[in-house]
């Protein structure tokens, strides 16, 4: 008895821990992207919910392995995990190709043998079969996990069908290069890296879809003085492409084309406010291109 609440204790803590360590991912990510602005509030609350109901799936068919588990002898928090962290899908279809038999105490010896076993491996007792029901009860043990489980899984796939028509609709996504709230791309970017470090920004990206805007935010601290430092070179140019340089700060929005420096860009700071400014390349086209910013 003092094994199975060992084990159930440590079934609790460890998917306490994988909980813990996924809202802390989304955490984190919230406060680097600067929350969620630019996006209409529909979207945050369908991405939680997407979240949340896909953490109670995985959670309710762990928790039904975790019984089946017991029942057949095998190490329930091990597989409890498996299916928590590889999803119900993979877990539970792996589940199923390696889980073992159900299994009976002897009651001569006690040792574990098949339900259909018809003598004890260890002893050679005969084995009385009284009825169908203990296989019938093997069969639909713990119900409330396994529809628990399905239910979440319906919302959670209700509440990603309305994020993707959402997106697709785009009305909900903020996509102006020119706005004061962060800019959200459709599109995709092959990067080579992306670092912003002591205040330096340096971006390295071979392509990217038309209008692609990758941002990062910048501190104002002097901007009667200070100057923005943008060294850029486009690799490849074809025809009409450009490569657009933004700063954006409350109803200001300032526009660069960068698209052919033949030396580093020193741009002038004053026409802004000291505090934060959205400084923002909006990929027309270019590829094969190496920048670096910062403000001095």
């Amino acid at each position: 008895m003092n094994f199975v609440k060992k084990n159930r204790f440590s079934f609790y803590i460890v998917i306490s821990v994988i909980l813990l360590l996924i809202f802390l991912r989304f955490g984190l990510y919230f406060l680097k992207s600067n929350g969620f602005s630019g996006l209409s509030i529909l979207l945050p609350v369908l991405l939680f919910c997407f979240n949340f109901f896909t953490l109670c799936t995985c959670a309710f068919f762990a928790a039904w392995v975790y019984q089946d588990c017991k029942r057949r002898g095998d190490d329930a928090v091990l597989w409890a995990i498996i299916v928590f962290v590889a999803t119900p899908f993979i877990g539970l279809l792996i589940y199923f190709l390696r889980r073992s038999e159900i299994k009976m105490i002897c009651p001569a010896c006690g040792q574990r043998i098949s339900i259909k076993a018809k003598y004890c491996e260890e002893c050679g007792t005969h084995i009385e079969k009284e009825d169908n029901s203990v296989m019938e009860k093997q069969r639909t043990h713990h119900l409330k996990f396994i529809i628990a489980g399905i239910v979440s899984m319906a919302l959670m796939l209700v509440c990603l069908t309305g994020f993707i028509i959402s997106v697709v609709a785009g009305d909900d996504i903020n996509t102006d290069v020119a706005s004061n709230n962060r800019v959200w791309n459709l599109g995709t970017i092959n990067m080579n890296y992306n670092t912003y470090l002591n205040d330096v920004w340096k971006l390295d990206f071979r392509s990217a879809s038309e209008g692609f805007v990758k941002e990062e935010n910048m501190m104002i601290e002097d901007a009667d003085t200070q100057l923005l430092y943008a060294d850029i070179s486009c690799g490849t140019i074809p025809d009409g492409a450009t490569l657009i340089l933004w700063l954006v700060q409350k109803d200001i929005a300032k526009s660069i084309d960068v698209t052919n420096l033949s030396e580093p860009l020193k741009y002038p700071l004053n026409e802004f406010e000291n505090g934060k400014v959205h400084v923002r390349l909006q990929i027309n086209g270019v590829e094969n291109t190496v920048s670096e910013i910062y403000i001095q």
